[in-house]
Formats: C-alpha cells, structure tokens, sequence
C-alpha cells in the first residue's frame, strides 16, 4: 500500500533553500512559511511528531556579506552561516508560534550521526526535545564543518535524522513532484514514477545533476537519501514544495513519488547490534528484567545484578541473564564506572548516586537486540 501522510506516526520534513529564501530580497519567504507551520500544526494536533531539517542559512546571509559569487570558499560558508542560521531561527520560530508551537533549533555535522556516543546523544535530545511538545528545526552546522566532516546536503542529514529518530516517513519538499525516468526539463517524453518498490541501479541512473543557484541538492542526493531512509524502514516522499500548505496537498493526494520502506530496515539496526559490534563489558539481569526484555522494554538499573569489563557510553555490551546466559547485545547508556553505582537502583534514585541526572534506562530498547532462542 502507498503510505498516507495521516498515518505517520513521526515525520521529517526536509525544505531546501530555493522555498526558504526568496532569492531576490535575500529574505525568508514568511507567507509560504506560515502556511508550512499551519501543516505542522495541524500534524501535531493529529497526534504526529514532527521534525523539520531547513537549509536556507547561508543564503540568507549571502547579500548582507556581499558574498554574491556562486561559489564560496569554505571560511565563506562557513561565516555565512553564523550569521544566516540566526535569521532562519528567527524565522520558523515566527511562524510556529503563531500556532502555539516552540521551535527548538539543532545544528549537526555527519560526525554527529555516525560517532556512537554523539548519535545517542543528538538522538536523546531529539526525542525529549518532542516528549516536550517542540518541533525541532534541524539544519547542518555549517558554522564549524569541515569539508570532512560535511553532510554536503540537507537531504542526506534528513535521511540520518529519521533513520536516528526511527520516523516512519521521510517528505523531501522540492522543486519537482517526485521522481522521473528522465529530467522532465529537458525530455518531454519523461514518465513521473508514482511509487518505487526498491532502489534499483536503474532507479539510481535516473539521478540528474544538481540544479542551479544556491541549492546544493538535485535528484541525485535524493536517491541517496531514499536509500538510507528506507533501509532504515522509513517510507520517503518526494513533494511539490512551491505550493502554499504543500504537507495538506500531499496529504489530500497532491502527486508525488513514494519510496517504500525496506522490509527488512527495522531489524538492520538490530542485526548490526548483535552481530558486528564487539561487546566491552557485560550486565548480568535478574529475572524480572529478563522478562521486560522479552516483552520489548528497556532495560532499567533496578534489574542489573552485576556489570563487568569497562567501557564508555555507547559501547556495546553483553547482555546476560542471571545463570550467564546470552540473552543479546545492547549499546550501554552510561560509562562502566557509573553504571557499577547504580545498577540494583530506582531510575529516580540515579541523580542522588552520580550527582547528575542521565538517562533512566541502561539499555534503550531501540539499542538492543535478543539473540534468537
């Protein structure tokens, strides 16, 4: 079945710069913004969660640094976007409060999504960021990238957060209504694709170059991002964006082309856990927590009898049950030292031991997998 914006259960909207900015004036679009956040609102009134990833920074910033050429060194860019991401802040949180929403703004580089300890981290504030009502609004920290470190575009960093956020759909707003077997722009005989069942070599092959002026994406880096996406179990849509209220014309069955999620992508991350991760320590769980584990919980300090080894927050560890047994992987919310003072405790109880307050569980159920028994 095509998936139904309706339906989603957590959403990442990614909007490049070409229908952020009004490239004339140098200015954010505010009336097509506002009717974007009217969308958001209306999702969130629907129960959805709602994450945003907005390029749009460097050129806002571009005229009033008489930074004109196309081309920017990296310092440019990077300058450009210390002073334009203030404007585009300002901008979302504008139009969202209009609604009662409280934009949050996080800037992330590649590291960010692929060092362990800073994916949790990043994913952590993410999640309580919605658990408190906000709608993060996610752009690249250009500011401090460096061309190593670089997602290159905002359609990737989107496919990283709802991979990170495990959202169920994945809308790319664009200048065009979806995926075609050529550049309809230059072949009239072009056929629009409705929905793609799985990223072929021949669907990739139908990748363009990128379009001119400030955006830095193209169909290309959308393939790309439909590859990440659905391998990690997320549907992707590639919409329309230069409309008002683009997410209600989606919803209402504007044209489109969805990318269906993989089969298997909810159990690869799983898989990944459990079979190429090497563990650094261990917690042997009493009974109960055995328990918890099998009904799809997390795994609390008030379960964990022992920990052994050392390891650092985001390692992966054993997971044994109270004779040592293997129950499964996990990747471990505190460092082996901590984890040592509060295994046997309430998760209330972990502020008054550590004289801090971290994550209530030692294992989260996203970052665990259970062997087949």
């Amino acid at each position: 079945m095509t998936p139904a914006l309706a339906s989603a259960r957590r959403l990442v909207v990614k909007i490049g710069s070409a229908l952020v900015v009004d490239e004339a004036r140098a200015a954010p679009r505010i009336d097509w913004l506002r009717s974007v956040a009217e969308d958001i609102a209306a999702l969130r009134a629907r129960g959805t969660d709602v994450i945003v990833v907005s390029s749009g920074a460097i050129a806002l910033a571009r005229r009033a640094l008489k930074l004109t050429r196309k081309r920017l060194r990296l310092e440019e860019k990077q300058a450009a976007a210390a002073v334009g991401q203030i404007r585009l802040a300002q901008a979302w949180t504008e139009v969202l409060q209009a609604h009662g929403l409280t934009a949050a703004q996080l800037l992330l580089t590649l590291d960010d999504s692929e060092d362990r300890r800073r994916y949790l981290n990043a994913r952590a504030t993410l999640t309580t960021l919605l658990d408190l009502s906000c709608v993060p609004v996610i752009n690249e920290n250009d500011s401090v990238a460096t061309a190593e470190i670089r997602f290159g575009d905002n359609d990737r960093l989107a496919a990283r957060v709802a991979e990170m956020v495990q959202a169920d759909q994945l809308v790319l707003l664009s200048d065009i209504d979806g995926l075609y077997t050529a550049d309809p722009r230059r072949d009239p005989t072009a056929a629009h694709i409705p929905v793609v069942q799985a990223i072929t070599p021949e669907i990739e092959s139908m990748g363009g170059d990128p379009p001119p002026g400030y955006s830095s994406g193209g169909m290309r880096t959308k393939l790309v991002a439909a590859r990440i996406a659905t391998g990690a179990g997320c549907a992707m849509a590639i919409a329309l964006g230069g409309v008002a209220n683009p997410l209600r014309a989606l919803k209402q069955g504007g044209r489109c082309t969805w990318f269906l999620p993989a089969p298997e992508g909810r159990s690869a991350r799983k898989r990944f856990i459990l079979g190429t991760l090497d563990p650094h320590g261990s917690y042997t769980l009493d009974a109960g927590a055995v328990r918890a584990l099998a009904q799809g919980r997390s795994l609390l300090p008030a379960g964990v009898r022992a920990t052994a080894g050392r390891f650092q927050r985001g390692d992966a560890v054993e997971l044994l049950g109270p004779n040592g047994e293997r129950l499964g992987r996990g990747l471990s919310a505190y460092a082996s030292a901590d984890a040592a003072r509060i295994i046997g405790h309430r998760s209330e109880e972990i502020e008054a031991i550590l004289g801090w307050r971290g994550r209530d569980v030692l294992v989260h159920r996203d970052d665990l997998a259970l062997s087949e028994r």
